[in-house]
């Protein structure tokens, strides 16, 4: 995990459907309240990108080249991966801890992508949970779009990257 870091610019290569599918099985293994397993993982890829990026143009009015620019972010990677909490009814388990389990297997499945040595980045924006980005993706009444983990090959950077920040522990552990 310390050596984890996000790759913006990803080249044109992506992990095979079986891949994806072994890691989904990978990451959906963590702890789970009552084991509702309340989320879901929409592979895009091809074409399909179009709709992710016409969706995003539509939420936001865009239209012409300015509704260009959104099929152009739907097309950053060869691979976006939709992350959705789908919430179950449960008296135990309230819709806040639900969401917190689909969080938790998109970041296990970014760091199962990073691992393997793909390039993986997320997204969200104001954009992730509009109406026609809803409809492009089909979610269900009680289903809500999280974000994307946008997935590539890494590219040759050529040079050493910058080590990444540490966390300032004292800031973010403590006992009582």
């Amino acid at each position: 995990m310390l050596a984890r870091r996000s790759s913006s610019k990803v080249t044109d290569v992506a992990p095979s459907h079986a891949e994806i599918a072994s890691f989904v099985d990978a990451a959906g293994q963590l702890a789970d309240h009552s084991g509702l397993r309340p989320w879901r993982i929409i592979e895009i890829r091809g074409d399909a990108r179009d709709v992710l990026g016409g969706a995003l143009a539509k939420a936001d009015g865009a239209k012409g080249k300015d509704a260009e620019k959104f099929r152009g972010k739907a097309h950053r990677a060869p691979l976006v991966l939709a992350v959705v909490a789908s919430f179950k009814p449960s008296h135990k388990v309230p819709r806040w801890e639900q969401e917190a389990v689909a969080s938790g297997v998109a970041h296990g499945l970014s760091l199962l992508l990073d691992d393997e040595g793909w390039g993986v980045f997320w997204r969200t924006g104001e954009l992730t949970r509009t109406e026609p980005v809803r409809a492009a993706h089909r979610l269900g009444k009680h289903e809500e779009l999280l974000g994307w983990l946008y997935v590539g090959g890494l590219p040759d950077r050529g040079k050493k990257e910058r080590p990444k920040g540490r966390i300032r522990l004292a800031e973010h552990l403590s006992s009582l």
